[in-house]
């Protein structure tokens, strides 16, 4: 062994291990939180991230709880929210049907503005089951705000017959003046007559139809329209003087007009993107979409669809919408993604579709035949016509019924 070196420590290093020792002693009790082991420190750390976490949390769900809360006080008083901000739609996916009408046979009801009746028709039959005299040129059947009645527009009938859509009776004519169509304010408060020859919008109870304010308006031809994601206003087209309204729902008053900017425009059926930034505004002599903000109600840009082009019609995954060419016989879908065309399907053999809607279940759509006295019923995959079905003569604003939706704003079925 070397000189100097031991196998055990000596007295001096074991005198000052004792005194370190003792010193630790003294330390850990005056502090004994400095004394503890690193495992000791771990679920504090973890209750202070928990903490951390559990804050972050609370303070976005205050925030979600302030923006629905701002929101809502945005909508039009009394007006159920949306199911989904970013889809006006989101209440109509297939087979969503509500309570009110679940057990509602499912029949296709079918103005003929010639033969002043309705063609009632089993969709899953393709045939006609029924036929209602009404009033004086029909022009569309529009289902009630509450979804419990369908009103059968007898323009020049001046009159608005009722049917119980639960069992088909049909119910006694109400005096209404020029309904050429018909639309519900969100709040499920008044019924909206478009006017068309009286050049009127005409704000009434919309239950007993009587007059609550009539609105007169210096365009020619009001006929359809569509409501803001928030009911606050609506755009309606002027067929005969090629214009658009900018109408506040709730003060009832008429708040701006252009004009669209070709020679002879006659705007036809209006309808809002899911995502209610974009509105589209069909065009019979323009042969395509009027596109534009409904909130800035600034310059539209023309979208060429089809000669003829008339109806609007949402798909029931909000995606696509279907557009009827009631000039060459064609339908154009469009998608919302991209704000292009994406399909043409024409019809065999020709026809003349315009106004209709999309089955429940969202695998037909239905169109009348204006000028050929017939109804088309469309694969709505592959755009194959599977019926062609007579009826009488000029059908016009059908409506397949019943549909998903919570409430009706009115015309052949804008459901929300």
């Amino acid at each position: 062994m070397a000189r100097g070196s031991s196998r055990f420590p000596s007295r001096a290093h074991r005198r000052r291990a004792t005194v370190r020792a003792a010193a630790i002693l003294l330390l850990c009790g005056a502090a004994v939180p400095a004394c503890a082991s690193s495992s000791e420190h771990r679920p504090d750390r973890a209750a202070s991230a928990s903490a951390r976490q559990s804050a972050l949390q609370a303070s976005a769900a205050a925030k979600k709880k302030a923006e629905k809360k701002a929101e809502l006080a945005r909508l039009l008083p009394g007006m159920p929210p949306p199911l989904d901000p970013h889809d006006l739609y989101a209440a109509d996916r297939p087979g969503k049907l509500s309570r009110t009408v679940k057990d509602y046979p499912s029949r296709v009801y079918v103005p003929n503005t010639l033969s002043d009746t309705v063609s009632v028709i089993d969709p899953k039959k393709f045939k006609v089951v029924r036929t209602i005299q009404v009033g004086h040129q029909p022009q569309h059947v529009v289902p009630s705000w509450d979804l419990k009645t369908l009103w059968v527009n007898n323009d020049l009938g001046n009159t608005l017959t009722p049917i119980n859509p639960a069992n088909g009776r049909v119910g006694r004519p109400v005096d209404v003046h020029d309904p050429y169509n018909l639309y519900f304010t969100p709040d499920g408060k008044y019924a909206v007559v478009m006017a068309s020859m009286d050049r009127a919008l005409v704000f009434r109870d919309a239950h007993t139809m009587k007059v609550i304010k009539s609105v007169p308006v210096d365009c020619y031809g009001v006929n359809h329209a569509d409501f803001s994601p928030d009911g606050r206003y609506f755009i309606v087209s002027c067929e005969f003087s090629g214009e658009l309204l900018k109408v506040d729902t709730a003060k009832k008053k008429v708040i701006a007009k252009q004009r669209l900017p070709i020679a002879g425009a006659m705007p036809q059926d209006v309808k809002i993107s899911p995502n209610g930034k974009t509105w589209y505004i069909a065009d019979m002599v323009a042969n395509g979409l009027w596109v534009l903000n409904g909130d800035t109600f600034g310059k539209p840009r023309l979208l060429p669809t089809g000669k003829g082009t008339h109806g609007l019609y949402v798909s029931r995954d909000s995606r696509s919408m279907y557009i009827s060419n009631r000039g060459e016989g064609t339908i154009s879908v469009l998608s919302f993604t991209t704000g292009k065309l994406v399909r043409r399907w024409r019809l065999p053999g020709g026809g003349s579709p315009d106004m209709g809607g999309v089955s429940a279940d969202g695998k037909v759509l239905w169109l009348s035949g204006r000028y050929n006295a017939e109804v088309y019923a469309i694969d709505t995959r592959t755009g194959r016509l599977r019926a062609r079905i007579p009826v009488g003569g000029g059908p016009h604003g059908l409506a397949i019924y019943p549909q998903p939706g919570r409430y009706s704003l009115g015309h052949t079925g804008i459901f929300r």
